[in-house]
């Protein structure tokens, strides 16, 4: 049996005349421009312009920079006093870890010290490199195949060029944050099967005025 709505509309196909009312209003075309369309005509407009030269160029520049210049790390500041800790790099494995046959490799609970397996062979030194005493320090501390220094602020490739020799940056405090440097000059070394870490007082021209 049809329902009410399909028996109307049984009702109206069979006695409805179709009728010519004309144009009411403006009528506009349904499909929407191609979005990759108005980006193309965009781009375009922007290269007659010499705009986009102008953003290309910018970005350029910023890359640059930030290169040179990487950001500093947020929260180190200069060693007022001395003071020395270890660190124990060992962790507690969570599950078992087995290889790709099945076979045990190291148990869950077990401790697992990477210095076992891995040698470390060089200290590291964690400067501010705008600190002409911070560097005059860890230059000192050691030849570049015994020492690396890794700056938390200042230029690295400047001071290749200027030095002949290599820096390293900590890009986003990933290291003064794992091993809880929050001061400068540190100086990491392997003592053992941990690593001891030790923030330098310094005396600092600025210190002296």
């Amino acid at each position: 049996m049809l329902g009410g709505a399909a028996l109307l509309a049984c009702c109206l196909a069979g006695t409805a005349q179709a009728k010519d009312y004309g144009i009411m209003g403006a009528t506009f075309p349904i499909a929407e421009p191609d979005l990759l369309e108005v980006i193309r005509a965009r781009l375009l407009r922007a290269q007659q312009l010499g705009e986009l030269d102008r953003m290309n160029q910018k970005f350029v520049e910023t890359a640059q920079a930030a290169v040179r210049r990487p950001k500093p790390v947020a929260g180190i500041t200069p060693a007022k006093e001395t003071r020395e800790w270890l660190f124990d790099p060992g962790i507690t494995i969570s599950e078992d870890i087995r290889d790709a046959k099945g076979n045990m490799m190291a148990a869950k609970g077990q401790r697992f010290n990477p210095l076992h397996y891995v040698g470390l062979h060089r200290s590291f030194a964690f400067i501010d490199g705008d600190s002409p005493e911070e560097m005059a320090w860890a230059l000192a501390q050691g030849d570049p195949d015994k020492l690396w220094i890794v700056m938390v602020k200042g230029s690295p490739l400047d001071r290749m060029k200027e030095l002949k020799r290599r820096f390293y940056f900590d890009q986003q405090g990933v290291l003064t944050g794992r091993f809880g440097i929050t001061h400068t000059p540190a100086l990491l070394t392997r003592k053992g099967d941990g690593l001891e870490i030790r923030e330098v007082a310094l005396a600092r021209k600025e210190a002296l005025h």
